[in-house]
C-alpha cells in the first residue's frame, strides 16, 4: 500500500504551504491566496494528469492574477465613450469627492435635526434642493432608476393593475435588462399599444379603461428610430391623462439639467423641468448619467404623489445611504450654483479639438523613441450610458501599432496594467481617445506604454 502511494501521480501536487511561499508578495489578503491555491490544487488532483511544478504555478500564479484584476480599480478611460456604464458612468468631480471623504470619516446627521435635537428625516436638505433644480413640487431619491420606476408602479398599481405604454418604448437597456421584465417585476399588468414605429394618442385613448393605473411613457434614450414613425408627445398625453384624471409618468432615463444643444453636435435631450412643465404627474431619471452624479433614481413631481411613495414600505428597501446622498447633495448644489462646468461629464463633452490635439502632440513627443509606430489620429466619441445615441463628438486620438506582436497582444497588456489601460482597436490601430482621459493621467500613459513596449 505504502508503494502505491508513493508511485500515485498525487504525490507530485505540492503542499497548499510550498505554492504560498513560491508565490511570494502579493497584494491580496493571504487568506484569499490560500483559498485559491487550494481551489486549483484540488481541480488538478480531479484531474487524470498532473503537470510539473512550473506548470502548477504558472496556473495558480494566472488565476491569482485574474482574481487581482477583478477587484474594483482605477482604469483608464481610452474609449472615447464619455458615460461608460461598464467603468461606473459618470466620474466625481473634486468637490464631490472632498464631501464624500469628510462624510465617509465621520458620523452625520443624516437622520438627526440638529436643531431640535429629535429624530431627523433622511436628505431633507437634498430633496428641497433637487426640487428646486427639477422644477417639480417635491422630489425624492432611490437607488438606481430601475428601482425608482418599480417603486412607482407598486404605488400606483396597488389597486388597479393596467400600465399603458406604447410597443415603441418597451426598450432593453443594459446588462440584458429589459423595460417589460422591470415594470412586471412590481406586479403590474402591460397594456401595450401602438406599433413598434408608430403609436397615435387614437391608441393611448381606446387602451384607457376602468382597470388602467397610469400612463407610462420611456424616452428612447439609448436609440432612436426614423423613417416611417409616429408617437405622441409628452403634452398631448399629459392633456388626455388629465381629462381621465389617471396619473401620467415619464422615465427620462438620462436627466439631462442643461441643455444638451448647446455642449455641441448633439440633439435636444428632454429635461426634468421642461417635462414637468409639459404637464407630467412624475419623472424619473438616473443620477450618473447626464446629471454627472452618483448612481441613484431620482423621481420628480407632484407633492402628494412623492409623499405617498415615501410612505411605501418597499421604499425603505430602496433608499441610499450616506455617501451617495453626500455625493448627489454636493452635485446639486453645484447645478445650483451656476458651477456645472466643474462637473467631470460636463467637462469632457465641453473640451475643444484643437485642446486635445496640444495634449495629443506632448504625448507623442514623449514616446517617440519607442519600438511603436505611432501618430494623431481622429476619433469620434460617445456620450454613452444610454444618453444621445445619435451624437459623435469629433475627438482626437493617440494612435498606436507595434511590428513585433499583435496590435490585440498589446492591448492585452494594457489591460492588465496598473492602473488598467482600456482603448480600442480600429483599421489595426491601437486607439486612445483622449477626450475621456484627464489630463493628469497623461503621465501614467507614458510610462504604461513604455511597460507594455518591452517585448522581452
Amino acid at each position: 500500500m505504502h508503494n502505491e502511494l508513493a508511485k500515485s501521480p498525487l504525490r507530485k501536487i505540492p503542499s497548499v504551504e510550498k505554492v504560498v511561499c513560491e508565490i511570494g508578495g502579493c497584494d491580496l489578503p493571504r487568506r484569499v491566496v490560500v483559498d485559491v491555491v487550494r481551489h486549483e490544487l484540488g481541480l488538478l488532483r480531479a484531474g487524470k494528469k498532473i503537470p510539473n511544478f512550473s506548470d502548477v504555478m504558472n496556473r495558480i500564479r494566472a488565476a491569482i492574477g485574474a482574481l487581482q484584476l477583478a477587484k474594483i480599480q482605477l482604469v483608464i478611460n481610452g474609449t472615447g465613450i464619455v458615460i461608460h456604464t461598464n467603468f461606473g458612468r459618470a466620474p466625481l468631480g473634486p468637490a464631490i469627492i472632498e464631501s464624500l471623504t469628510a462624510i465617509a470619516a465621520n458620523y452625520t446627521n443624516l437622520e438627526f435635526d440638529l436643531p431640535s435635537g429629535d429624530r431627523g428625516h433622511r436628505a431633507t436638505y437634498l430633496e428641497r434642493n433637487l426640487a428646486l433644480l427639477c422644477g417639480a413640487e417635491a422630489t425624492t431619491v432611490v437607488n438606481n432608476c430601475a428601482a425608482a420606476l418599480i417603486l412607482i408602479l407598486r404605488h400606483f398599481t396597488a389597486k388597479k393593475k393596467e400600465v399603458v405604454i406604447s410597443r415603441g418604448e418597451l426598450i432593453q437597456i443594459g446588462g440584458g435588462f429589459r423595460i417589460p421584465e422591470i415594470l412586471e417585476a412590481s406586479g403590474a399588468k402591460l397594456r401595450e399599444i401602438g406599433t413598434t414605429n408608430k403609436t397615435s394618442i387614437k391608441d393611448y385613448v381606446r387602451a384607457l379603461g376602468p382597470h388602467t393605473a397610469l400612463i407610462l411613457k420611456v424616452h428612447r434614450s439609448n436609440f432612436f428610430m426614423g423613417g416611417f414613425i409616429e408617437s405622441s408627445s409628452t403634452e398631448a398625453l399629459a392633456k388626455l391623462a388629465r381629462t381621465k384624471r389617471i396619473p401620467f409618468v415619464e422615465d427620462l432615463g438620462s436627466g439631462a439639467i442643461v441643455a444638451t444643444e448647446e455642449l455641441g453636435a448633439m440633439e435636444h435631450e428632454p429635461r426634468p423641468n421642461e417635462t414637468l412643465r409639459s404637464g407630467v404627474d412624475l419623472v424619473c431619471f438616473s443620477g450618473d448619467k447626464l446629471l454627472g452624479g452618483p448612481q441613484a433614481g431620482i423621481i420628480a413631481g407632484k407633492r402628494r404623489h412623492i409623499a405617498a411613495l415615501k410612505r411605501e414600505p418597499f421604499f425603505r428597501a430602496l433608499r441610499c445611504d450616506k455617501l451617495i446622498l453626500t455625493a448627489l447633495q454636493t452635485t446639486v448644489d453645484i447645478y445650483l450654483a451656476g458651477k456645472s462646468s466643474e462637473l467631470p461629464v460636463l467637462a469632457m463633452l465641453n473640451i475643444t479639438g484643437d485642446e486635445l490635439r496640444v495634449r495629443a502632440e506632448v504625448l507623442l513627443s514623449q514616446i517617440r523613441d519607442l519600438p511603436l509606430h505611432t501618430a494623431i489620429g481622429e476619433g469620434k466619441a460617445q456620450v454613452g450610458g444610454g444618453s444621445l445615441p445619435r451624437a459623435v463628438i469629433p475627438s482626437v486620438t493617440l494612435d498606436l501599432w507595434p511590428d513585433k506582436v499583435p496590435v490585440e497582444d498589446f492591448a492585452a497588456r494594457l489591460r492588465r496594467g496598473l492602473p488598467p489601460i482600456v482603448g480600442y482597436i480600429a483599421g489595426g490601430k491601437f486607439k486612445l481617445d483622449l477626450r475621456t482621459i484627464f489630463p493628469r493621467q497623461d503621465a501614467q500613459i507614458v510610462s504604461a506604454l513604455r511597460s507594455a513596449a518591452q517585448w522581452n
